[in-house]
C-alpha cells in the first residue's frame, strides 16, 4: 500500500522536504508495522536534513513517534497487532503516515499517557533520564546549570532536577521563556540576551561555579559554560543548536580547572533492550506520577513539516512540538 511520507533528496534549507507516496509492504522477520497518531519535532531532526550529520541519499526523516501497531513480522513477540506504542530511534522515517520498522525499538505506553505525550517526550524525556541520572548522576542538594531552558528537553529537565532535589539555574533567550523556564522547576533563570550567564552563574553560587553544565547549544555557549565550572566540573555538550564547537585543545580543560568533558548521544546510552527499557521506564514513571508534565506548546499537520522546521531553527517555539497526520 502507499503512505504519504516526508523524504528528502539532498541537504539543505527546510524547502529540501518533500511530501511524497512512499510504498509500504508487509513487515520483515522483527520488524512491525506502526500506523503513527503523533510524531515528535527534534533538533536533531534540522541537523539530518541540514547535512550537519551526513545521511546517503534519498532518506527519510525523524526518530520519535506514538501510533498503534498494525501488523508484526515473524519472530515478533513482544508487541502485537493494536497495541498502542511508541519509540525513538532506530533508522529515520517518522514523518510518515505509517512505517515498518524495528519491533524491538518499540515501547509500549501506559494507559495514562497520551500519544501527543508519547510522541513528544521520548527522544526528550529519555535524553534527560540519561543525562540527570547516569552522564552525571544529579544529588539532593546541588546546583546544575542547563541551558535552552525552554526548549523541549530543558522543560523537562528542569522539572525532574527539581524532583531530586536539586536546584536548577536555566538559561533562555527572552523574558518570557526564562518566566516559562521558572514555572518548570528552575529556581533561577537567566536571559542571555540581556546578562552574561557566566557572571550570573558565578555570582549565584558565591564564585565557586556548578559541577555540572549540561549544554545543546554548542559553539556559542561553549568558552562561557567551561567558565562557569567547578574545579573537576563535569561539560556535557549534547546538542549544536548554535553550531558545532571548533576544534578544541585538551589543555583548555587543564587551564580551566582539570575539566572532564563528554559528548553522549541517546543512542549510546540505549543501544542495548535493557537500556532502552530502564530509560523508558524511569521516564514513565515521572510522568504518571505527576512530577514531570509533558506539554506540547506546537501542533502541525505533518505536511507542514517545512513551516515546523523553520519555527523551531528562528527559536519561535517553546517546550514540545508535534506532527498529526
Amino acid at each position: 500500500m502507499k503512505v504519504k511520507a516526508h523524504r528528502f533528496h539532498k541537504p539543505g534549507a527546510a524547502g529540501v522536504l518533500k511530501w511524497e507516496d512512499v510504498e509500504l509492504g508487509k513487515p520483515k522477520a522483527g520488524e512491525a508495522q506502526v500506523r503513527h497518531t503523533a510524531i515528535g519535532l527534534n533538533y536533531i531532526d534540522t541537523y539530518h536534513r541540514s547535512g550537519l550529520y551526513p545521511l546517503p541519499m534519498p532518506s527519510g526523516i525523524g526518530v520519535e513517534a506514538a501510533g498503534v501497531v498494525e501488523a508484526v513480522g515473524r519472530g515478533v513477540k513482544h508487541v502485537k497487532p493494536g497495541d498502542r506504542v511508541a519509540y525513538s530511534g532506530g533508522p529515520l522515517g517518522a514523518y510518515s503516515e505509517a512505517r515498518n520498522l524495528p519491533a524491538d525499538k518499540l515501547l509500549k505506553l501506559p494507559a495514562k499517557i497520551s500519544d501527543e505525550e508519547a510522541a513528544a517526550m521520548m527522544l526528550k524525556g529519555m535524553t534527560v533520564e540519561y543525562l540527570l541520572c547516569r552522564t552525571y548522576p544529579v544529588k539532593k542538594g546541588e546546583t546544575i546549570l542547563m541551558h535552552a531552558a525552554a526548549g523541549g528537553i530543558g522543560l523537562i529537565a528542569g522539572q525532574w532536577a527539581d524532583a531530586i532535589g536539586a536546584t536548577v539555574i536555566g538559561t533562555a533567550g527572552s523574558a518570557a521563556k526564562c518566566k516559562l523556564a521558572k514555572a518548570h522547576g528552575y529556581t533561577h533563570a537567566i536571559d542571555y540576551s540581556k546578562k552574561d550567564f557566566t557572571k550570573e552563574v558565578r555570582r549565584l553560587t558565591k564564585g565557586a561555579g556548578v559541577p555540572v553544565v549540561y549544554d545543546s547549544i554548542g559553539k556559542s555557549t561553549w568558552d562561557g559554560s567551561l567558565d562557569c565550572l567547578a574545579p573537576r566540573g563535569l561539560m556535557v555538550s549534547f546538542g549544536n543548536a548554535s553550531g558545532p564547537v571548533a576544534d578544541i585543545s585538551p589543555g583548555i580543560l587543564a587551564a580551566k580547572g582539570s575539566l572532564f568533558l563528554t559528548r553522549p548521544s541517546l543512542a549510546n546510552y540505549t543501544a542495548t533492550r535493557a537500556d532502552l527499557e530502564l530509560s523508558a521506564r524511569r521516564l514513565f514513571k515521572m510522568v504518571t506520577s505527576g512530577k514531570v508534565k509533558i506539554e506540547v506548546n506546537q501542533t502541525y499537520p505533518l505536511k507542514d513539516a517545512a513551516k515546523a522546521h523553520r519555527d523551531l531553527e528562528g527559536r519561535k517555539t517553546t517546550g514540545s512540538t508535534v506532527f498529526i497526520p
